[in-house]
């Protein structure tokens, strides 16, 4: 007897049929690790559009928190753990795993796709050898965002291009500590890509630099001890209580809830601190360039979220399938149909900032591309340095050295010690791993 002799004396011919029309092949499932921002948490709600159109691919979603997110994904690619067949990286990771030949190349996106779509300061970043290694599913610089009413009560203006010295004597004015309004919100929870994103970013524009060009850590001297004193200073002045723990999400959260004067940190957060559903203050919203001192360097960063294929996975076809529908143009068209155009990823494709509905709908997209525009990875600091990277140093001892920064740092701002103990530890510990690693003897 032949099984399909079999299978008409046992199964009934409806769930023969099926099993017929299946092809006998079960669904490919695609593990897909992200991050539980905004727009990837959209992202999920409108994965039916993938699903039907690809009924032979599944999802599976592993959504964590920015620090615990990095933290697994490198210990799965680094140990060829196998768990991902997506990973969303930033743009710190790229460059480094692809050259360590952990990630494919995104070589079959197909012919819709249009790489060249692609902003160009975001797609340098992510391109090794002329290969496109993860795909951008939004890209970010940093602003201030503020609220207008509470400049207006004040009798302050606040410039397209502020100074760090205007930005905190407007946080000590506007903060009404009785009323719950702090002038000023910005990250201190510990993290390479958490708090020392915000203060790499900020450091350069006093001046400081992670390390000289010999690669000798920098914390010692007088332009970080500036930059650390300015920020712990203004944030036990003006900021909210607990801000040591307080990292993207929490400051959006703030935000949203009217407890912000002010909050420098990513132009990706421009969309929900204006959207009337999520946001209590969504029409008094205003933007500005981030911060400088009047040494030629703003603190506005470089970053983009990523769609990554770890070499290891056994689906890369249907994984390039998934990232070219989440990066590209229709995907941006479909969330626009269902939530409006000021709710599309930003940041990634040249053809969004052409667009006079986005134009129209986006209060904060010239600012945004400005931004982007205006960074400069390759001499981040107003000094010489031999790294590249604005907010982030593009070496791979970076991800626990600037975790371990933070924590010095974030203890700094809870009051658990000193900004002088906090730089003097930071230098400890970056001359103990460079000369580990083999930069500094």
């Amino acid at each position: 007897m032949n099984l399909r002799t079999f299978l008409l004396g046992t199964c009934s011919a409806a769930a023969l049929a099926g099993l017929t029309h299946a092809g006998w092949a079960q669904a490919e499932t695609l593990t897909i690790a992200t991050v539980n921002n905004g727009d990837m948490i959209r992202m999920q709600k409108l994965t039916d559009d993938f699903t039907s159109k690809n009924p032979d691919i599944q999802l599976e979603w592993v959504t964590l928190e920015e620090n615990v997110l990095r933290q697994r994904v490198t210990t799965d690619i680094a140990t060829k753990g196998g768990q991902y067949d997506i990973m969303t990286i930033g743009t710190y990771e790229v460059p480094i795993w692809a050259k360590q030949g952990w990630l494919l190349p995104l070589d079959n996106l197909g012919p819709e796709y249009d790489v060249d779509d692609l902003l160009p300061a975001i797609r340098s970043g992510l391109t090794i050898d002329g290969k496109l290694y993860a795909a951008p599913f939004y890209g970010e610089s940093s602003m201030v965002m503020y609220r207008k009413d509470l400049f207006e009560k004040a009798g302050l203006t606040m410039p397209d291009a502020p100074t760090w010295e205007f930005v905190a004597e407007a946080a000590r004015k506007i903060t009404d500590k009785s009323n719950e309004i702090y002038g000023i919100c910005l990250r201190g929870k510990a993290g390479w890509g958490e708090n020392m994103a915000f203060l790499t970013a900020t450091a350069n524009a006093f001046g400081a630099r992670w390390f000289d060009e010999n690669w000798k850590p920098q914390f010692d001297q007088p332009e970080w001890k500036n930059a650390l004193d300015f920020y712990v200073k203004l944030m036990n002045d003006a900021g909210p209580p607990g801000a040591s723990s307080n990292g993207f999400n929490e400051n959006l959260s703030l935000f949203q809830t009217g407890k912000c004067g002010m909050w420098i940190d990513a132009t990706v957060a421009a969309s929900f601190v204006t959207n009337p559903k999520e946001s209590t203050v969504a029409d008094k919203v205003g933007f500005a360039l981030a911060p400088d001192t009047g040494l030629g360097k703003r603190g506005n960063w470089l970053w983009a979220w990523n769609l990554a294929v770890p070499a290891g996975t056994q689906k890369a076809e249907a994984a390039q399938k998934f990232i070219a529908w989440a990066t590209g143009k229709e995907y941006l068209n479909l969330v626009a149909e269902k939530e409006g155009w000021a709710n599309v990823p930003p940041g990634t494709r040249i053809s969004l900032y052409e667009n006079p509905e986005y134009q129209k709908a986006a209060p904060f997209a010239k600012m945004t591309l400005d931004s982007i525009n205006a960074a400069d990875p390759k001499n981040p600091a107003v000094k010489p340095v031999p790294y590249v990277g604005v907010q982030f140093v593009a070496i791979p001892e970076f991800q626990g050295l600037g975790t371990a920064v933070g924590q010095v740092f974030s203890a700094a701002l809870a009051g658990q010690m000193s900004v002088d103990q906090a730089l003097a530890s930071a230098q400890q510990l970056s001359t103990r791993e460079m000369i580990k690693a083999g930069y500094i003897k």
